[in-house]
């Protein structure tokens, strides 16, 4: 903007933020730091997540759903993650306007919880489907990554053992001309997706991958599972028993992080459940998330706090 009317850049942010904005006059100005509360926002429905505004530095946030990520959708912005602060702040919004919170989603970090629990304690809690999904993928990945690097440990072993005998090393390569290494690195992408919207050469790279290791088909299949349950428009009571044939698979699989995986769900098994009610999910705090970093980048990061918020609140407060 500086430059199409010919002013210094640096300068026209300096007098924006000194005299064109109400930043001078902003209310919330000396604590926003710390916390920016719009008890007027608040709404039946609400997300709560964390973002890192700069450095790393984590914020709490919480929405409104039906302001669909416009003005009125910011609630709260408290520094940090931590419980007790959290609740202070939040705890400021007047009680009887908290208890008439319906339902709140979130991801399954005990923080966030025990926060929902003490600030709404009428409001249903509904685990975010992506984030449970996201561990099994995980655990898949781990898998593959696993072998990957034994692949590459015997690829290296390979090329030192013709170094020694003064041959030149040649890679075995697969049908489709990857070599094993490369299979598993080039298998990333295909194995977050599901089997309908695989390419063609994906569909010739997964059937390779299956064929030499067995264990990645068996946990890819799991992860789909899952993905199935979710999808499937089955009530409370269908889902949990499709869940409960989903672990005697898991612990059938003999896979350890996909124990792990399945003791995670186990402590969070009533709020996962609590997704079949209202199929509601945590994407609109994922999105408000994404918008404050795409806000952060246009600005080429936070210099300062208080005045990116302050921005921050005229677009959402």
């Amino acid at each position: 903007m500086g430059s199409f009317f010919g002013v210094n850049g640096k300068n026209l942010q300096r007098q924006y933020k000194r005299h064109l904005s109400t930043f001078s006059t902003w209310e919330p100005k000396e604590h926003a730091h710390q916390w920016i509360i719009y008890p007027e926002n608040i709404g039946t429905h609400l997300a709560i997540d964390e973002v890192a505004l700069s450095q790393g530095e984590l914020y709490t946030i919480v929405t409104n759903k039906k302001a669909k990520g416009k003005k009125g959708s910011l609630l709260a912005i408290v520094a940090g993650t931590k419980t007790e602060q959290v609740i202070e702040q939040v705890s400021k919004i007047n009680l009887k306007d908290r208890q008439a919170v319906i339902e709140i989603t979130l991801d399954m970090a005990n923080s966030m919880k025990l926060i929902a629990k003490k600030c709404f304690p009428k409001a249903i809690q509904v685990t975010d489907r992506f984030h449970v999904q996201k561990l099994a993928l995980e655990a898949l990945q781990e898998i593959r990554i696993k072998h990957r690097w034994e692949a590459m440990d015997k690829e290296n072993q390979s090329i030192l053992k013709a170094k020694t005998q003064n041959k030149t090393h040649i890679p075995q390569l697969l049908i489709n001309g990857d070599t094993v290494k490369q299979l598993l690195a080039r298998s990333r992408y295909l194995l977050y997706k599901s089997r309908q919207k695989w390419t063609n050469n994906q569909e010739e790279r997964a059937k390779l991958l299956f064929e030499l290791y067995p264990d990645i088909k068996k946990a890819y299949d799991l992860s789909q599972q899952l993905r199935t349950i979710y999808n499937s428009k089955n009530d409370k009571n269908v889902a949990m028993l499709k869940l409960a044939h989903w672990y005697r698979k898991v612990e059938e699989s003999g896979f350890k992080n996909f124990n792990i995986v399945l003791n995670t769900i186990t402590v969070n098994y009533n709020s996962i459940l609590n997704y079949f009610d209202n199929r509601s999910t945590n994407a609109s705090a994922e999105s408000f998330n994404a918008k404050i970093k795409a806000f952060r980048s246009q600005f080429r990061g936070v210099r300062k706090i208080d005045f990116f918020l302050f921005r921050l609140s005229n677009l959402f407060g």
